[in-house]
């Protein structure tokens, strides 16, 4: 379920509600307060992924308050 998971405000990562650093940029700057849900499996050939900065594979939430 994704309402107890945490967004990462620099990186918009997804993360699960345990953690207290962010496990693709290691910020501590997290928030339960996000929208929208997207997974890149390749970010290379992604336009998502090339619009939201992301270079990784990995779930983002699109927006993070």
């Amino acid at each position: 379920m994704a309402s107890n998971r945490l967004a990462c405000r620099e990186c918009h990562a997804i993360n699960h509600a345990d953690e207290t650093t962010c496990n693709m940029c290691a910020s501590s700057s997290l928030t339960e307060d996000w929208a929208g849900y997207v997974t890149i499996a390749h970010p290379e050939e992604s336009d998502i992924a090339t619009e939201m900065q992301v270079t990784e594979p990995g779930s983002y939430a699109l927006k993070v308050r």
